[in-house]
């Protein structure tokens, strides 16, 4: 199978769990040390193989675009200045990479912002990076952990892969859990890659109910089969599409694995968990420039 090279990033949300910070700022360019928390998100997608990145928001997420972009008119001004390095840094984006933006229109849902981005990607299969979860870029390999690789696992054999984490019991209820297989079976604990089999997944059930402790992260890659399915789903509670729905019925038909997680993942979009990625990042970046 050819390899994947098309990513969506979803990026409409207006980050309620980020107010007041994101009031003014997209929560995506809020920082995470030195560089906006998508910076991380982008990057990681580039390392892996992604080659055009599709971001799905609305008018008022336009500085997201601008991000990626380049400023002509600054760029001029550092390198009059001399500071043709620090330009040179403003302006990372390789030259084969294309990043795109189409609006959502409508705020419903993940799923339909997932089938949102359907125009730009046609007939490719594709990556999906939810921008809240940023995975940890100082202690993986981009190049071949994670994303990287279950984008290999597919290339492999075709299905669909969805990373997922063990959580703590108390956590179990904020996350989507998966039901594994009969005959899939995790170790308590799981610091490596291994992708396989998945019956379903249970929407944040209680610790008595799930059926594993394997959250999922907000890394997925899809065959272009879920357009399909998304678009023939049905809104649920709160008038959304469930990006869930399309992905039982990807199962059902084609079955799809799960990637277990190597490292940490840090949720940028919820104020508690971004304050301590924050200091992480910065204390990690500030041990490097000693």
């Amino acid at each position: 199978m050819n390899k994947i090279t098309h990513a969506v990033i979803p990026v409409a949300g207006f980050g309620t769990r980020m107010l007041p910070l994101s009031k003014s700022v997209p929560k995506e360019l809020l920082p995470l040390g030195n560089r906006p928390a998508i910076h991380y998100v982008v990057e990681e997608a580039i390392a892996a193989g992604i080659k055009h990145i599709v971001l799905v928001g609305h008018a008022q997420k336009s500085a997201i675009e601008n991000y990626f972009d380049v400023n002509a008119e600054l760029d001029n001004q550092l390198r009059h200045k001399g500071k043709d390095e620090l330009a040179d840094s403003l302006n990372w984006l390789p030259e084969d990479v294309t990043v795109s933006m189409i609006r959502q229109g409508k705020a419903l849902g993940l799923g339909h912002a997932v089938l949102a981005a359907r125009p730009i990607i046609g007939e490719h299969d594709f990556a999906v990076l939810l921008p809240d979860v940023v995975l940890d870029p100082f202690t993986n390999d981009m190049s071949a952990d994670n994303l990287a690789f279950m984008i290999d696992a597919f290339a492999k054999d075709g299905h669909s892969q969805i990373l997922v984490d063990q959580v703590a019991d108390e956590d179990v209820h904020k996350y989507g859990i998966a039901k594994l297989s009969n005959n899939s079976k995790v170790n308590d604990h799981v610091d490596v890659n291994t992708s396989f089999k998945v019956a379903g997944f249970v929407e944040k059930p209680s610790l008595a109910e799930a059926p594993s402790k394997l959250a999922v992260v907000g890394r997925y890659i899809f065959s272009n089969h879920i357009f399909d399915y998304l678009a023939d789903t049905k809104a649920s509670v709160g008038g959304e599409i469930q990006l869930t729905d399309a992905i039982d019925a990807l199962i059902s038909k084609y079955g799809v694995h799960v990637t277990t997680m190597r490292g940490d993942s840090y949720d940028a979009g919820d104020m508690r968990s971004y304050m301590q990625a924050f200091i992480y990042f910065a204390e990690q970046q500030l041990a490097d420039d000693k």
